[in-house]
């Protein structure tokens, strides 16, 4: 059930006391996310239990955002949902642009190089700085640190959940 939801967020406190909560953004859209009328779910992370609900105002607030949901008024009605994580259906995801993928449609892929040798899946996404770093598990070794740029990504088919790469000097 919660393999079908996308994180976008995590209440860490409540905010004043009109029902208001401090969510930590873990969306690249928070504007589309905390819109006003957006309809979220909050999930508790032990249990997954799920409480669809929708924003009602939002406002950037020192690296987070103060989010209000409708029919919450009042912070005796929202205080137990501190440490809940926000979710969106994956059906209501944003349209990315050409060459832009979800960190869920990339882990989990095949990955080739140029003469279709299997190397191994990518199992975990680092974003260390410049560019993000794709780990792929390797059946001979431990680990293939694949660092996404033009040179060495050729080909990304999510829907075949393969990729194929050029392996510069020294990658191996």
């Amino acid at each position: 059930m919660s393999d079908s939801l996308l994180s976008v967020g995590k209440i860490v406190n409540t905010h004043g006391i009109r029902g208001e909560l401090k969510v930590i953004s873990s969306t690249d859209f928070p504007e589309v996310r905390f819109a006003p009328k957006s309809r979220l779910m909050m999930v508790h992370p032990e249990t997954s239990e799920q409480i669809e609900v929708t924003v009602a105002s939002a406002r950037p607030n020192k690296g987070a955002f103060i989010v209000r949901f409708a029919g919450y008024d009042n912070i005796n009605e929202v205080e137990k949902y501190k440490g809940y994580d926000i979710k969106v259906s994956k059906d209501e995801s944003v349209e990315l642009p050409d060459n832009e993928y979800y960190f869920y449609e990339i882990i989990g892929c095949r990955v080739i190089d140029e003469e279709g040798n299997e190397l191994g899946v990518i199992e975990e996404i680092l974003r260390p700085g410049a560019n993000d770093v794709w780990v792929v598990k390797m059946p001979n070794r431990k680990q293939l640190l694949l660092p996404v740029i033009d040179d060495v990504v050729l080909d990304v088919d999510v829907q075949a959940k393969v990729v194929k790469v050029h392996l510069m000097e020294g990658l191996l």
